[in-house]
């Protein structure tokens, strides 16, 4: 179902593929929001805890959902999920704008609903884009999946800052700038998922491109060729280390998504410097940009390096990073640093979201990455609850102080569990070929 003829241009699949993600990425514009919502004195006056609840549910929700997608994808096609997904996305994004000044009503709307609308529709570039690629899977995973950070920045921007930024300006239906925003998003994200899926089509069966041969990996077979059901992949032990690498590098970006506006404006006002907002929000951008610029980057050197020496090398830099964080944008070159900083770890996350696809489909098989990666992304629902939670909960515990030491505690912990991940990579190997069930049912009654 849902196969293109021959002659189409495969790269017009990574161009839908982008536009989808861009749309996506929105969720992680979140942090451009967080400082009106919690602004005790405005129209919504949410807690820091409560505003990370709205985040962290809209993560765990598409991360969840995303296995569901996985499982209907073979039957429905990849155009109709993400079609369906797209108009969940902008669904829940106006429905948060016309109903939302609750703590509650946002949950629902942003959280689960347009989560849920995410995590249909992200499945898709993913796994048709791999079909279209076996050659690339590093690169073209990292360019499906960059339109997921790059849509960060463009949603943060047109919030913030560009055009006198839609929060300051907009008024739409008399509704407040927030929820003003939520409404105007959710009609440009549907539309954009709803473009790309024009060309969510799977290849025609069999196919390879022009002069490709694939290589043979240190089992004897071929990278990808050996197909996991998801049953048969979580019999292994690699699926079960590969998930904790996964979640100890969301853990880390994901804590930052959420806080680096808050955790910005304490320090820079701690220090007495001026335009902290406008600082925040550079740094953010660049988070973003570096974001999408890591996938791109880390699945290319994936496809030169090897998958797993590519993990250990990102998810050592990205702990190493996060450790020096507090005490380097303290101390040093604050502004700079601050920006510095936040741009190497959006570079070191971004990467995640290409090596970790197509490390499963190297190990588990291309036919199902898309069912097998929506397993392995349930990694990213946990930290997408864990790490913003951690940030907002030692933030709540300062009882309001601005002092920036509060900050100080998660950013280690997400540190120590990058570095926790990079040694854990470092015993993986690539599993054995799965024995069929009926076979294996056949080899314990020979033995016994």
């Amino acid at each position: 179902m849902g196969h293109a003829r021959p002659s189409l241009n495969r790269w017009l699949v990574v161009v839908g593929a982008i536009l989808i993600q861009l749309a996506l990425g929105a969720i992680y514009a979140w942090s451009v929001f967080t400082a009106r919502l919690t602004d005790a004195a405005g129209a919504y006056a949410f807690s820091a805890s409560e505003t990370a609840w709205v985040f962290s549910s809209g993560l765990a929700t598409f991360a969840i959902v995303m296995v569901l997608a996985g499982r209907i994808l073979p039957r429905v096609g990849p155009r109709t999920l993400s079609v369906i997904g797209g108009l969940l996305l902008g669904g829940g994004y106006v429905l948060g704008g016309l109903l939302g000044q609750s703590f509650w009503v946002q949950l629902i709307c942003i959280g689960f609903v347009s989560g849920a609308g995410i995590g249909l529709a992200y499945v898709v570039p993913i796994s048709v884009c791999v079909k279209w690629f076996p050659d690339k899977k590093g690169l073209i995973t990292g360019l499906a999946v960059a339109g997921f950070g790059f849509g960060a920045t463009i949603w943060v921007k047109l919030a913030g800052s560009w055009f006198g930024g839609l929060l300051n300006t907009t008024n739409v239906l008399g509704l407040p700038g927030v929820q003003s925003v939520f409404l105007i998003y959710g009609i440009a994200l549907a539309a954009l998922v709803l473009i790309g899926s024009v060309v969510m089509v799977n290849p025609p069966q069999d196919y390879q491109p022009a002069g490709w041969t694939p290589e043979t990996s240190e089992n004897g077979d071929h990278e990808g060729a050996v197909e996991f059901r998801a049953r048969d992949m979580l019999r292994t032990t690699q699926f079960y280390m590969l998930w904790a690498v996964f979640m100890f590098a969301g853990v880390a970006g994901l804590m930052v998504i959420y806080s680096i506006k808050l955790f910005g404006i304490d320090a820079l006002e701690h220090k007495g410097i001026a335009d902290a907002g406008v600082i925040t929000g550079t740094a953010m951008a660049w988070y973003a940009i570096f974001n999408g610029l890591g996938r791109i980057a880390w699945g290319s050197v994936s496809d030169r390096l090897g998958r797993r020496s590519t993990i250990i090398l990102m998810s050592a830099l990205q702990g190493i990073t996060m450790l020096m964080t507090y005490h380097v944008f303290i101390n040093f070159g604050m502004v700079n640093g601050f920006i510095l900083a936040a741009a190497l770890i959006g570079f070191n996350y971004g990467g995640s979201f290409a090596l970790f696809p197509a490390i499963t489909a190297d190990y588990f098989g291309n036919k199902n990455v898309g069912s097998n990666y929506g397993w392995i992304f349930t990694a990213y629902g946990v930290a997408g609850l864990a790490g913003p939670l951690l940030a907002g909960y030692f933030k709540d515990a300062a009882k309001g102080a601005i002092d920036p030491s509060a900050w100080m505690a998660p950013f280690v912990i997400a540190g120590v569990v990058c570095l926790l991940g990079a040694i854990m990579m470092t015993a993986i190997r690539r599993p054995k070929v799965p024995v069929p069930l009926p076979e294996m049912a056949a080899a314990r009654a020979t033995a016994e």
